[in-house]
């Protein structure tokens, strides 16, 4: 009796410790960036997590996550984007001439922005996929010829006047439910919002593996992970509903544009045709190119793709500097680079998320949060961040080495 009662209990606990070898990679990242938070907080003595240095953390670093988006793509499909940085400072340059030195709304300065930024990345794409230059070196180029515009556009620097431009990284959300004693009520409606969609999402996906008549993943992981979700989720709701101040506070206009942004392009690269497009030219060009995938085509819109997202960003560290500079957007680019790889993208293309790639993002966010908290020069900073990245990159590689 006992022996037949311990087979199933012995195949469960295996389906559980394969399903945790196989994912091991994922749950690593998240395990790291935990691990390098609760550091940080011990070391900056309880500063790193108050509610409004977590809001700090959003606002300062989302220009990280919202450049990671789009280079974990152009990654994915084995390329390069080294221009990001300098299209930040001509796109912020273009947009803060508008509004100052031509009078135009703030909002119409803003999608004339976009459209610069999808005019640049159809300008890259076009040299990338239908000439032949690899995305490294027209990129280069790129990161030289916007560099120089933005010198000579914008001078010394351009300040903002708009104050509602310059809410864009500063705002939180209305408070449309008020305060609930010390917290704001709409954030934590959000919040348990969040978490009952996450859920939800995951049963839903295990009852889908079923239908299909595959093996779903044990259970007791499924429960875990919304587990340590509702923790994570609940955590965050807890400060953001007790950060900002006496006219404002709760959920920062930030946090909902990289929110938006996430969900819309994990949609793209998940549940397209487009994204599985980019894991194919990723995983073997020459394979993707013989079924029948226009690569050309791929490879063009990633990059129309990377030019949007650079001038969403532009506009977020615009509008946080209140001021535009040529030298706006300095090493932007190799910030986004080191998240998708420390987010688990493969350094020669085919894997990687948009997921991964934020936790990346988180990493360098807490790092640079982290010790500049502590005062710590930036030239030791730029070595801290350039020791994680190797250390990243060489994990990927010895794993890779260790399965072949």
């Amino acid at each position: 009796m006992s022996t037949v009662n311990a087979a199933p209990a012995e195949k469960k606990d295996a389906g559980l410790l394969a399903t945790l070898a196989n994912n091991s990679k994922q749950y690593g990242i998240v395990g790291a960036l935990v691990v390098i938070v609760l550091v940080f907080e011990i070391l900056t003595k309880g500063v790193l997590l108050k509610p409004n240095s977590f809001v700090s953390l959003i606002q300062q670093n989302a220009y990280v996550i919202i450049l990671a988006i789009g280079m974990v793509m152009v990654i994915i499909a084995t390329h390069i984007d080294l221009s990001v940085g300098s299209i930040v400072a001509f796109v912020g340059g273009v947009c803060a001439i508008l509004m100052e030195r031509q009078g135009v709304n703030w909002m119409l300065a803003i999608l004339i922005s976009l459209i610069v930024g999808l005019i640049i990345g159809c300008w890259q794409g076009f040299w990338v996929a239908y000439v032949g230059i690899p995305g490294f070196i027209t990129t280069l180029a790129g990161m030289l010829i916007f560099r120089g515009l933005a010198t000579v556009i914008v001078g010394e620097s351009v300040p903002i006047t708009s104050p509602q431009f310059r809410g864009i990284a500063r705002n939180y959300l209305p408070q449309l439910l008020g305060w609930w004693g010390p917290f704001d009520g709409l954030t934590i409606v959000v919040g348990i919002a969040c978490i009952a969609l996450f859920a939800w999402s995951q049963l839903r996906r295990r009852g889908k593996v079923s239908k299909a008549g595959l093996t779903p993943e044990p259970m007791a992981l499924t429960v875990t992970k919304i587990v340590i979700a509702t923790l994570l989720i609940g955590f965050v709701t807890y400060l953001l509903a007790l950060s900002g101040n006496a006219d404002q506070g709760g959920i920062p206009i930030m946090l909902v544009i990289l929110g938006v942004l996430v969900f819309i392009y994990n949609f793209i690269l998940t549940r397209t045709v487009f994204g599985r497009h980019v894991y194919a030219v990723g995983g073997n060009r020459k394979a993707a190119i013989l079924s029948g995938i226009n690569t050309r085509r791929v490879d063009f819109t990633l990059f129309v793709h990377m030019g949007l997202l650079s001038a969403i960003a532009a506009v977020c560290v615009l509008s946080r500097l209140s001021s535009a500079t040529a030298q706006a957007g300095m090493e932007f680019e190799m910030d986004a680079i080191a998240a998708c790889f420390i987010g688990g993208t493969a350094v020669t293309g085919g894997v990687g998320t948009i997921p991964g790639a934020v936790v990346g993002a988180l990493v360098m966010g807490v790092i640079n949060q982290g010790l500049s908290i502590m005062g710590v020069d930036t030239a030791v900073v730029k070595t801290i961040k350039g020791l994680v990245l190797l250390g990243a990159v060489a994990v990927d590689i010895l794993s890779k080495r260790k399965k072949s």
